[in-house]
């Protein structure tokens, strides 16, 4: 007969936790409206409403990266330590 393979539960570690809060922060920034809607600082001539979302453009980039490198990691880990 075929083995069925085991089912564990999802596990939360601090690792998991910091890749969820990679994710979620550019929403929540972005979701944000009144932290933002403003023209004032300007930056190079670029009112701070454009310059702040540009920026999170290049830190959401910077974040889900991130996210990406610690889940591979994570999951190298739970495949070497489910062999032993």
């Amino acid at each position: 007969m075929s083995e069925v393979p085991e089912v564990r539960p999802p596990v939360v570690t601090p690792v998991r936790v910091i890749i969820a809060v990679c994710l979620i922060a550019p929403f929540v920034a972005m979701l944000w409206v009144g932290s933002y809607a403003r023209t004032d600082p300007e930056f190079i001539g670029i009112p701070f409403f454009y310059w702040y979302q540009m920026l999170w453009v290049l830190l959401s980039t910077a974040l889900t990266m991130t996210a990406y490198k610690l889940w591979q990691r994570d999951q190298r880990a739970r495949k070497g330590g489910a062999g032993k």
